[in-house]
């Protein structure tokens, strides 16, 4: 392969020394030469005047060419040095104090190339970190999601989670109060219970102007530490990210103070706006829920009333019960949230008659054995037209087996004893009771006594005894 010329402007370094080299040494070597020959040869050196003027001439030409060409290399080294460090000293300001002597710039391109490497191993060291942070609290978060059942839940975890994962002294999630344009505590981790109180007007310190400007606010540690209080949560090192839904404000997701010191690092800035978009997200979607949830009651509701209103005998009939039930709940001594459900499932557990037909449901006599199938279905729908609904979801089994007896002969799935929940035994005895002390097209209503009375010929048969004496003590 033939050879080309290449400028010498931008040959490699090496190869612009070695032609230096040669232009300062090659010449006076071959002058030194010349000179050696001829006197060997002549026994002496007689050279012209003008001759050895042109040769020191070229000699002298050729030293400074090497020199000059030398200089700019080096001068090009320090150059290339110097922007090296200026750039670098906005990353690393150490480096500026870092001072070098003219002869050094060997050890000056070492220790800036050092710096950089410190530079880089630093970089992967932080992504390293908060790549294991968002792994903790993803993981976190996966542990205890599925446990939750309501939002408030879910955002006391969000707190939570974010502060321990960034080893934060505090952590404050705040909604918008729309109406009031402030800022109001929804969870907190760190602080007292009464912080809760605390509202911000949306433009006012920290956090109200992240909701204002709806950007992130980073604020590195004060010279002076001092740790967050009751009157000010917001003391730096603070991380501060808006919760945003389609550029529309939720809140606003905070964390303060760091429990090894210091200040928080920008990429865990990042980490806060991932939760709090996130949190946006489900806060947003859970209003939506609840607005369509509260909607559907409203439905749900209006369907049980429209159920009594069909039937003049059935009026009142789901209060009475609700009254009943409530009562036996008591005096068995049943947990608050269970005397709810059984009290709600009480206002609800004929809602499923909405489905069953006026020629069946106001029939004057008696229903035959095909009727009665139809009629066994109600607590099926009722189950069907309630189980939509989240918050009444645990109602369905108290409202499907209202009508399950002890020995197994009820409907719609012919359960037993301790297979049926105890808020359909309840319901069952109250609905029961309500039911033969109620006129009815096709039998009078008994007195309380001789309702009684019928309850218990019935015991262990379809009534729970227990549930039976409870409800003839407190009526």
């Amino acid at each position: 392969m033939r050879n080309r010329l290449v400028s010498i402007e931008h040959a490699p370094l090496i190869r612009k020394f070695t032609v230096l080299f040669i232009v300062m040494s090659f010449l006076p070597f071959i002058v030194i030469a010349y000179f050696f020959v001829l006197s060997r040869t002549s026994g002496g050196i007689n050279i012209p005047e003008n001759a050895l003027f042109l040769i020191l001439l070229l000699v002298g030409a050729g030293t400074l060419a090497g020199f000059y060409g030398m200089r700019r290399s080096i001068l090009k080294i320090s150059e290339i040095i110097q922007r090296t460090q200026d750039t670098l000293t906005k990353e690393a300001p150490t480096l500026s104090n870092y001072k070098v002597s003219e002869e050094s710039e060997i050890t000056q391109l070492t220790h800036t190339f050092n710096t950089i490497t410190q530079n880089l191993e630093n970089n992967i060291r932080r992504l390293e970190e908060s790549r294991r942070t968002m792994q903790y609290v993803l993981s976190k978060l996966a542990i205890a999601i599925s446990s939750l059942h309501n939002i408030d839940n879910f955002l006391e975890l969000i707190v939570e989670i974010t502060t321990n994962a960034l080893e934060a002294k505090t952590g404050i999630l705040m909604l918008l109060d729309e109406e009031k344009q402030e800022l109001y505590i929804k969870s907190a981790s760190g602080l007292n219970k009464n912080f809760k109180n605390l509202r911000l007007v949306v433009g006012d310190e920290g956090p109200g102007w992240v909701a204002k400007h709806k950007k992130a606010l980073f604020i590195p540690a004060l010279n002076k530490a001092v740790a967050p209080t009751e009157e000010n949560p917001f003391i730096p090192p603070l991380l501060c990210s808006p919760m945003l839904f389609q550029d529309k404000l939720i809140g606003v997701l905070v964390v303060a103070g760091r429990l090894s010191g210091g200040s928080f690092e920008e990429d865990e800035l990042l980490i806060i706006s991932n939760l709090a978009s996130q949190t946006a997200i489900a806060v947003e979607n859970e209003r939506l829920n609840q607005d369509a949830e509260k909607t559907y009651l409203e439905t749900v509701s209006a369907l049980a009333m429209a159920v009594e209103a069909r039937d003049p005998y059935n009026r009142g009939h789901s209060d009475r019960v609700s009254r009943y039930s409530v009562k036996i709940a008591h005096k068995l001594g049943l947990e608050p949230d269970l005397i709810k459900d059984i009290k709600d499932a009480a206002e609800l557990h004929d809602v499923g008659k909405i489905g069953i037909s006026d020629a069946i449901l106001k029939k004057p006599t008696a229903l035959n054995e095909e009727e009665m199938q139809v009629m066994r279905n109600h607590p099926i729908i009722g189950e069907g037209i309630v189980k939509p609904v989240r918050s009444l979801s645990r109602l369905c089994s108290i409202i499907r087996h209202h009508h399950e007896f002890m020995d197994g002969s009820g409907y719609p799935d012919g359960l037993k004893a301790d297979q049926v929940p105890l808020g359909s035994k309840i319901l069952l005895v109250a609905d029961s009771f309500d039911a033969i002390t109620t006129d009815r097209p096709y039998c009078k209503a008994l007195s309380f006594e001789t309702a009684k009375e019928e309850l218990k010929k019935y015991i262990d048969i379809r009534y729970d005894g227990k549930i039976v004496e409870a409800f003839i003590s407190v009526i």
